[in-house]
């Protein structure tokens, strides 16, 4: 690992002063001990901690900034409502904290040599910031929802419970037929995420369908779907177990980084998409892949270590009626018209035999999905938008659009009762933009959670009208939660990081890049 910076200390003390305290919720690193072992840190203007594993803290200067790691903080719901963006770190939870700090920094190239947690309520929109937010070490913008349900599922309905992003990825593989010994990276090690078996049974295996609400708040999703408000939801946990304490999102909780992390099974120091905005120090390049221009490309920037789920299915389930002697054209074509794996409307597909930014790639537009235009579904005719007034939004107008999109090809991956593919996943992005737009609990948040549940009534349907919804296995999920920011709360760290006068680089912003 990295040895930290000569100017490692400057910047953190310029970050952890009073004046910053409400903008700056921690300041947090990895730095090597004197026998190489990595160590995590915390600080900010109250203290210095330093983080292990398992959740042992010792305090190095002041108080504890980080008082409590429960996963299970805030809950039951009433909780979060009642104390919804704590204003200090000692109000709040950071689960996993070190476990997840030292992954984030495990990469030589890429990993920041410093990164800033944002308070719950800073509002920042001229540094592209939002209403509503994620991205934070925190337990709200890091719990994203998780159900489990269906044909090899146990239904113990709602369930005081926890689990992690990482263990999505390796539960979908098994349940598509990987063996639990096969769960490795390219090199042979093995994941960092685990089966979830304590929510399975050992059924026969079927298709598996994993969904993903992008920025799907846990809470909320769950209240909803208890108020009768999501009946696909409903559904999902009638037949299944929903965890209140959801999954927990590697750091930072955002988009491309735990979109990758669900999708290999390993976090972003081994998988290498360290935010939707990073560095890569050996190329010198500014890597962004969580645009609509590069989203068909953002599989280019895992490391080469890394196997997808779409890549350890493929490697247990053959390429259907093709001849012993097939060439790589008639092997492509038959793994498109006849998928093992698909992946819908998702960036991390390498691997997928059928793939929405396959098509876009092949299209062969420098402008990726921003370039699809009038080839969307027109928004005003969607029979899913309740609340028109919300396509003012272009954000969550174009979300309508994609995801409309997304369940055409739901439809079509699954036209008929045979030949279904052993894995589906799904990603939907009207909730993320609901979220943003509103934050939690908005309007515009609910009309876009209620909006991707009729959409996956509407799947449900299908898969009943097809006659084999009890072979489907699903699993619900979301990349990260979501609190809401305070108009009130603005300012910025980067004056005080302008006058240490060094050199520096600060993509997010909030990820510091020195030297």
């Amino acid at each position: 690992m990295r040895a930290l910076h000569p100017d490692h200390e400057r910047v953190v003390t310029a970050l952890t002063t009073p004046d910053l305290a409400a903008v700056v919720d921690l300041v947090v690193w990895v730095a090597p001990d004197p026998d190489g072992t990595p160590v995590a840190y915390a600080a900010n203007h109250l203290g210095r901690v330093r983080l292990e594993p398992g959740g042992r803290h010792t305090v190095l200067a002041g108080r504890d900034p980080i008082v409590s790691e429960d996963p299970l903080a805030f809950l039951p719901y009433a909780a979060e409502l009642a104390h919804p963006s704590p204003p200090v770190s000692t109000h709040n939870a950071y689960p996993l904290a070190a476990e997840r700090l030292l992954s984030f920094f495990a990469d030589p190239d890429r990993s920041p040599d410093i990164a800033i947690v944002h308070t719950p309520g800073h509002y920042f929109p001229d540094e592209g910031g939002h209403v509503g937010e994620h991205g934070s070490l925190d337990v709200i913008q890091s719990r994203a929802p998780l159900i489990v349900s269906g044909a090899r599922v146990e239904a113990r309905g709602l369930v005081d419970e926890w689990a992690r992003l990482i263990d999505v990825g390796p539960t979908l593989a098994y349940l598509a037929g990987v063996p639990e010994s096969d769960l490795r990276d390219a090199k042979g090690d093995p994941l960092d995420g685990r089966v979830l078996r304590r929510y399975l049974n050992e059924g026969p295996i079927g298709p598996v369908v994993g969904i993903l609400w992008d920025g799907g708040h846990c809470g909320d999703l769950l209240h909803l779907a208890e108020s009768g408000d999501l009946p696909g939801v409903a559904r999902l946990i009638a037949r299944g177990t929903a965890l209140r304490g959801g999954a927990i999102a590697q750091f930072p909780s955002i988009t491309l980084t735990n979109h990758t992390s669900i999708l290999t099974g390993v976090g972003p120091g081994r998988h290498g998409v360290l935010g939707n905005v990073y560095v890569d120090r050996a190329t010198g390049e500014r890597v962004v892949p969580n645009d609509e221009t590069t989203w068909h490309r953002s599989s280019e920037w895992l490391h080469d270590s890394v196997r997808t789920v779409f890549e350890m299915v493929a490697d247990h389930i053959p390429v259907p009626d093709v001849a012993a002697d097939a060439d790589d054209a008639a092997l492509a074509a038959a793994r498109f018209l006849r998928p093992r794996t698909a992946s819908v409307d998702e960036a991390i597909d390498r691997g997928a035999d059928y793939s929405t930014m396959q098509i876009i790639r092949a299209s062969g537009s420098s402008r990726g999905a921003g370039g699809l235009g009038d080839q969307l579904p027109d928004p005003h005719t969607s029979p899913f938008v309740h609340e028109p007034e919300h396509l003012e939004d272009s954000y969550f107008r174009w979300g309508v659009q994609v995801d409309d999109l997304g369940l055409q090809q739901m439809r079509q991956l699954f036209a008929g009762p045979d030949h279904l593919p052993a894995l589906t996943w799904w990603a939907n992005v009207v909730t993320d933009a609901g979220h943003h737009g509103g934050g939690p609990r908005s309007s515009m948040a609910r009309d876009a959670l209620r909006q991707a549940d009729a959409r996956l009534v509407a799947f449900l349907d299908h898969l009943d009208g097809l006659g084999v919804t009890d072979q489907v296995t699903f699993i619900l999920t979301a990349d990260h939660g979501f609190e809401g920011s305070d108009p009130a709360i603005t300012g910025s760290w980067a004056p005080a990081l302008a006058a240490l006068g060094i050199p520096l680089r600060d993509e997010g912003p909030g990820l510091i890049y020195l030297g």
